[in-house]
């Protein structure tokens, strides 16, 4: 089965090279989600809405990939630093 990228237009996948998503045979793989709203082009400052915002961004992400929230097998947490991005 050929790879398929999914993107969101991102400026930061753009800048940092790389995809929302990358599916190959069976798999998806999903990265680099945000709270970041992109139907009104913003981020909240509240952390839960952030958090709600990113699950909506993977279950959209999940869904042009041809699969759902209830196909995650496994997920890993990044909470770095916010001065060690722009």
């Amino acid at each position: 089965m050929k790879r398929k990228l999914i993107s969101t237009g991102s400026t930061f996948e753009d800048d940092i090279g790389y995809s929302r998503a990358v599916v190959q045979d069976n798999w998806v793989f999903v990265s680099g989600t945000t709270g970041y709203n992109y139907d009104t082009m913003t981020i909240s400052d509240d952390i839960v809405e952030q958090t709600e915002q990113c699950l909506i961004n993977i279950k959209s992400t999940l869904e042009q990939a041809g699969a759902s929230l209830s196909d995650i097998v496994r997920v890993t947490y990044i909470l770095p630093n916010a001065s060690d991005f722009e």
